[in-house]
């Protein structure tokens, strides 16, 4: 999941782009949770470092891009910010808030994927993690972007990934630790889930890649509210 600020205060714009997103991702399968700011002051003031990519109109009202980019680098060396600009004079100073790309308007749709394409490429890059785990003998380097959910069995724990179904020696306490930079939330007592992989509540339960995981009565609130912060970009 791509975690996408739009911030542009023309409300045409703003729109089209907006398709844009929905059309890329649904021709190429990535998904995107994006959030809307209509002046640089928006995102810049109180700023939280959630976002994985950064579109960011120039020429604002209240706060220009320019300087709502430099607020954000005092916060977040890591987010990607493209700039959107009717002059190419305005994004060669964009090296200085060290911004990947910027794209011209009137905004294409072909140079507006090539940018995002790109953006989306260093995203990956910069927060893939893994996780080591020894099962049965074999080691496994496991991306954490690919790893549904953990569930205890026994002494091992089991985990459901890309690669299927892998059985581990291990504990839960020790593996949340592990995990606790990526989105993962403990659901009951033996289950560890992550949310990118929740496609939805059923009943009781979350539906994760298709399997259903049961959530403890005391956590439900906690999960919901972590899912909720997750799917707007909040988490």
């Amino acid at each position: 999941m791509i975690r996408l600020a739009l911030v542009e205060d023309d409300a045409l714009y703003r729109s089209q782009l907006r398709e844009y997103i929905d059309k890329y991702s649904a021709a190429s399968g990535e998904k995107f949770t994006v959030t809307e700011f209509s002046d640089g002051d928006e995102i810049a003031l109180g700023y939280k470092a959630v976002y994985d990519i950064i579109l960011m109109d120039i020429e604002m009202k209240f706060m220009d891009g320019m300087m709502a980019a430099e607020e954000i680098r005092k916060k977040d060396t890591e987010v990607i910010i493209i700039f959107i600009t009717n002059s190419p004079q305005y994004a060669i100073k964009g090296y200085a808030v060290d911004a990947l790309d910027y794209v011209l308007k009137p905004v294409s749709y072909y140079a507006f994927s090539q940018r995002l394409s790109r953006a989306i490429e260093r995203a990956a890059r910069r927060t893939r993690h893994y996780l080591q785990i020894n099962a049965r003998g074999t080691a496994h380097k496991i991306d954490t972007a690919a790893l549904y959910w953990v569930e205890s069995c026994g002494h091992d724990l089991v985990f459901h990934t890309a690669e299927g179904a892998l059985t581990a020696s291990g504990s839960m306490a020790e593996t949340e630790t592990r995990l606790a930079q990526d989105s993962f939330f403990r659901v009951n007592k033996g289950c560890l889930v992550n949310l990118e992989h929740v496609d939805c509540m059923d009943g009781e339960d979350a539906v994760v890649h298709g399997e259903r995981v049961p959530i403890a009565r005391a956590r439900r609130k906690a999960f919901l509210d972590a899912l909720n912060d997750y799917i707007n970009g909040a988490g």
